[in-house]
């Protein structure tokens, strides 16, 4: 059995906003800021209490659902993070105006995806109903005409105002607060009601100017939930930064039991042994700031390209001092990349400078990612990829003695499933549509009819209460049925 390892809830939602903001091209403080300036726009309204609480869930969870949707983002505009960053911007951009008209001719499903992503992770975080409520409605726009509109009675509050407060820390910053108030303006009465537009020209330009001065501003941050004893799964965050990419479903939970069996055979204590556990589920945090296309390279890469694969790890590393107690795990998991010749990225360190649980995380996601399929490549048998890490550590690029421990680890029992939620059937075939494989692919590859397949993952769509693949794929990841 692995360990159940857990992170509070506040730490969970700081890493969630840190993710979202890395998918979303933004400052990695961009969700911050926006729950800062949301609760100031609700104590102008309301005044302190609850409300500021869950305001500031909603504007740290709003982008929790973007790895979810980011292959649909990717097909369509190509450079997903790029591309979401310019349409945030709001600037005028005759060059992207082609790529935004195709976008918002298909926003629709794709923020059918975002929204009910982050409605389950809502869910699994035990946030109260109205956050998740507002985060399932999250791209309603005051005047009924936004993505994911809903009829105003039914639409929370705290989606006006951390649509504004967005508005707010993205124009202030992108565009001056001059032209900040302008925009904001012009979407008066239709993004968001004109009281709220009226708040910001009141106080905009102190608000940023606050947060553009220190740090001060985020002691005044408070969106833990009225249970300080509260965690989840740290699982739950592995599966959410596996869904930017399908083929890496379940990817970052296989790495966790390669090198906790790994540690173990090493003959680490049971402490270490857990500190590789927790690396390796969050050592992918910063795949969220590459784009897919370049994740789904097949053939030789661009230099350009190669740069940004090395900056994944260096977005991990980022990451520690912005996830609260999680930190630790994300900075043994930045090391993931390294190689202790030198050769790896983002460091480039060598030999002792590698801490020896990030040598283990190291070598468990090369062991794992061998025998993987990818989109470029088949996966390769367990002889043909330990054939190839054992050469890999002859050059030097891995320790000799991790690399035995890793890849001769025998693997701990499957946990039981609850069968009686899905058939064997049902898992079998879902667990390759998790994967981003067609009805039509998978019907192939199990010689059965399209419509069969089709007919298994709707009854699978039906059993988990989910209305789209990632959604779908989110909650079945969790409940350990793929």
């Amino acid at each position: 059995m692995y360990p159940e390892t857990t992170a509070t809830i506040a730490d969970a939602m700081r890493t969630l906003a840190y993710i979202g903001d890395l998918s979303m091209g933004q400052p990695t403080e961009h969700s911050l800021r926006t729950a800062w300036l949301a609760a100031r726009i609700t104590e102008a309204m309301h005044g302190c209490g609850d409300r500021c609480v869950a305001v500031q869930q909603v504007a740290l969870l709003r982008w929790s659902g973007c790895t979810a949707n980011a292959p649909e983002f990717s097909a369509l505009i190509g450079d997903d993070v790029a591309g979401r960053a310019k349409m945030l911007s709001q600037r005028p951009d005759p060059q992207f105006a082609q790529v935004a008209e195709r976008l918002y001719r298909e926003i629709h499903p794709l923020a059918a995806i975002h929204c009910e992503v982050s409605g389950e992770i809502a869910v699994m975080l035990q946030v109260p109903g109205d956050v998740e409520k507002a985060l399932r409605t999250i791209f309603s726009t005051y005047d009924g005409h936004g993505p994911s509109s809903q009829p105003q009675a039914e639409v929370p509050d705290s989606v006006y105002i951390v649509a504004l407060a967005s508005d707010i820390e993205i124009l202030g910053r992108e565009q001056g607060l001059d032209t900040a108030l302008e925009i904001i303006a012009r979407k008066s009465g239709k993004t968001y009601p004109q009281e709220l537009a009226s708040i910001a020209e009141r106080h905009a330009g102190a608000w940023l100017e606050l947060l553009d001065h220190g740090d001060d501003w985020q002691a005044a941050l408070d969106f833990a939930p009225a249970s300080g004893s509260a965690a989840v799964s740290l699982e739950l965050l592995a599966d959410v930064i596996d869904l930017k990419l399908p083929w890496m479903t379940g990817y970052s939970r296989r790495v966790a039991q390669a090198a906790f069996d790994g540690a173990a055979q090493l003959g680490l204590d049971a402490d270490t042994q857990l500190r590789c556990y927790r690396a390796a589920l969050v050592h992918g945090i910063g795949r969220a700031a590459i784009p897919n296309a370049v994740w789904n390279t097949s053939g030789r890469l661009s230099p350009g390209a190669r740069e940004q694969m090395r900056l994944a790890s260096y977005w991990t590393s980022r990451a520690a001092t912005r996830i609260g107690a999680l930190g630790d795990a994300a900075n043994i998991g930045s090391y993931t990349g390294e190689r202790l010749d030198g050769s790896g990225a983002f460091r480039g360190c060598t030999l002792a400078a590698i801490p020896l649980e990030g040598q283990v995380v190291a070598a468990a996601a090369a062991w794992v990612a061998l025998q993987s399929l990818r989109p470029w490549r088949a996966a390769m048998s367990e002889d043909e990829a330990r054939a190839l890490l054992k050469q890999e550590a002859a050059a030097g690029r891995f320790g000799e003695a991790v690399v035995r421990a890793v890849t001769g680890a025998s693997p701990a029992a499957a946990e039981a499933q609850d069968k009686i939620l899905l058939t064997e059937r049902e898992i079998e075939i879902f667990r390759r549509i998790s994967l981003g494989l067609t009805n039509k692919e998978v019907a192939r590859v199990l010689a059965i009819s399209p419509s069969t397949v089709r007919t298994h993952v709707e009854n699978v769509f039906r059993k988990l209460g989910c209305n789209t693949r990632a959604a779908a794929t989110l909650k079945a990841s969790t409940l350990r049925l793929i």
